[in-house]
């Protein structure tokens, strides 16, 4: 059995949403950020870096998206999450998920954790002025070269797709001009109607 710990309006929701198209059997346990539950002491037994998402396993405890993203399409093989019969095609994917975790999220982050890499608060705040740029640039760059079409990949669905959709519902309040984003936004809108996707957004939204 596994178990996904969450919090809403983050970017668990992509390994939540691999977990659902993949069919899998797994709980679900929310982190509570409103009270610091991802910095208290039962939540760093389970992930030290304190925040989410960590998914418990048979063989332990997995973090970072684009590890789990991989795992459940590795485990779920039969569902084609991941090209994972070519070896190319899967660094690909695995090349796009790092440049979301790494540089997209990271952009994104800098609207409100500035304290994780400044003190000073105009410092902050600039990286907080910076963010419609910084991550509209990286977003610029997936519309106009990542994007294989339909899907992330090409023409089949895959773990890419959860996590770009997920990274992409936070683009209005980064200040992102979405009308410089026609491919994505329409990327965003199909992946919103998926079953799997629609059923890990309300499990998210009931679980508070």
């Amino acid at each position: 059995m596994l178990t996904l710990y969450y919090a809403p309006h983050t970017c668990a929701l992509a390994t939540h949403i691999a977990l659902e198209e993949a069919g899998a059997d797994y709980d679900l346990v929310r982190v509570d950020f409103a009270k610091s539950e991802q910095r208290g002491a039962d939540y760093l037994k389970i992930n030290p870096k304190g925040r989410v998402p960590a998914l418990a396993t048979e063989h332990g405890i997995l973090t970072e998206t684009p590890a789990l993203l991989i795992y459940v399409a590795e485990r779920y093989s039969n569902e084609g999450l991941a090209p994972l019969d070519d070896a190319f095609d899967l660094a690909q994917a695995q090349a796009f998920n790092s440049y979301l975790c790494s540089t997209v999220h990271v952009a994104h982050a800098h609207r409100m954790r500035g304290h994780r890499w400044a003190e000073d608060e105009a410092t902050i705040a600039g990286m907080q002025r910076a963010v419609p740029r910084s991550v509209g640039a990286t977003f610029q760059l997936i519309e106009d070269g990542m994007l294989k079409g339909p899907w992330v990949l090409g023409e089949a669905f895959s773990v890419c797709d959860a996590y770009l959709f997920t990274l992409a519902q936070w683009l209005e309040a980064d200040g992102i001009d979405i009308a410089k984003l026609p491919r994505v936004i329409d990327h965003r809108r199909r992946v919103s109607g998926r079953e799997a996707v629609i059923r890990a957004i309300e499990a998210e939204l009931i679980g508070g």
